[in-house]
C-alpha cells in the first residue's frame, strides 16, 4: 500500500518526537451539521488524526456515553451514507488530517461491503476500524479495503498474548489500537505501567505506530501515555463533554462546538487560536 494520510501523518510527528492526539466524536451526534461543524474545527483545536464513529444501534465494545452518543445521533436521522456524505463535507476544508471510521461490521454488510470500501475511499475516509470483525474474515472486509487504499486498522487489547498477536498484526496498516483496559470505552482509568509493557511488547514486533486508547480523559494521562506511546485516543471524555453542553431536549446549543474543542485544546496542551504546539512527550 503507498503512503497514506496516516503514514504520512505518524512520521511527520515522529520526527517532532511526539505522539499523535486521536479524537473520537459520533457522526451525527447531536444532529447532522452541528457534527460536521465539530468534525471540521478539530484539527484547529490540537486533533492530529480524528475517528468518526459509525453510529449503531448495539455498540458492544462501547461504554453508556458512546452508545448515549449513538442513540442521539440516530434518534436525529444519521445514517452510514449521510456519514460518509459528512467526510466529504470535512474534505471540502481539509485534505491533511486523517479520518478513521470506526465502528461495527453490521451497518456495513446492510450497505454492502463492496460498496461502502468503494464509497468510503471516494469520500476521503482514510482507514477503518471494525471491532467485530476478526482476522479469520478478513476477507469479508479487510482485504478489500486495503485494495482501495484505505488502512485497516487492529484492536489489541490487554489479553491479546504473543501466540495471538501476529494475527492480529498480519493485515494491519496505518497504526494498531491498543485498549488500554479490559471492558468498555470510558469506563476505568488505564494503568500507566502496564499499559507501557504492552505497548513495548507490541512494538517488538510491529513497526507500526502503536496508539493507546479506552479510558484516557486528562492531559495529564495524554502527557504520560504519549510519552511512550505514538498516539493517545481520547473519546468518551469529548462525547461527555458534548452531551453536557446539550439543552433538556437533547438539543445542540450556541456553546456546543467549543465545549468539545475546548477540551480538545486543553488535552493537547494549546490554547485555541494561537498558534502554540500540540503537547510534548515528557518522561514517563
Amino acid at each position: 500500500m503507498p503512503g497514506t494520510r496516516l503514514d504520512e501523518t505518524f512520521a511527520r510527528l515522529k520526527g517532532k518526537g511526539r505522539a499523535a492526539l486521536v479524537t473520537f466524536i459520533t457522526a451525527g451526534d447531536p444532529d447532522y451539521r452541528t457534527s460536521l461543524d465539530l468534525l471540521r474545527a478539530l484539527p484547529e483545536a490540537g486533533a492530529d488524526v480524528i475517528e468518526l464513529g459509525m453510529p449503531f444501534s448495539d455498540p458492544m465494545a462501547d461504554g453508556p456515553a458512546i452508545q448515549a452518543s449513538s442513540l442521539r445521533a440516530l434518534k436525529g436521522g444519521q445514517t452510514l451514507r449521510k456519514t460518509l456524505e459528512m467526510v466529504r463535507g470535512f474534505r471540502q476544508q481539509n485534505s491533511e488530517t486523517p479520518l478513521v471510521l470506526m465502528g461495527y461490521f453490521n451497518p456495513i454488510y446492510i450497505y454492502g461491503a463492496e460498496s461502502f470500501v468503494a464509497d468510503a475511499a471516494s469520500a476521503g475516509v482514510d482507514g477503518l476500524i471494525v471491532v467485530d470483525v476478526p482476522p479469520e474474515a478478513d476477507d469479508e472486509l479487510c482485504i478489500p479495503a486495503m485494495a482501495a487504499g484505505l488502512n485497516f486498522i487492529r484492536l489489541a487489547t490487554p489479553t491479546t498474548d504473543d501466540r495471538r498477536l501476529p494475527a492480529v498484526l498480519a493485515n494491519t496498516s496505518g497504526f494498531v489500537y491498543y485498549v488500554s483496559i479490559a471492558g468498555i470505552t470510558g469506563t476505568r482509568a488505564p494503568d500507566v505501567e502496564a499499559v507501557k509493557a504492552n505497548v513495548n511488547r507490541i512494538k517488538a514486533q510491529t513497526t507500526l505506530p502503536v496508539c493507546v486508547g479506552f479510558g484516557v480523559k486528562s492531559p495529564e494521562q495524554v502527557a504520560a501515555i504519549g510519552a511512550y506511546a505514538d498516539g493517545v485516543v481520547v473519546g468518551s471524555a469529548l462525547v461527555n463533554a458534548l452531551a453536557d453542553s446539550l439543552d433538556s431536549s437533547g438539543a445542540a446549543q450556541p456553546s456546543t462546538v467549543t465545549a468539545v474543542t475546548g477540551l480538545v485544546a486543553r488535552l493537547a496542551g494549546r490554547a485555541m487560536n494561537t498558534g502554540a504546539p500540540p503537547f510534548e512527550r515528557i518522561s514517563a
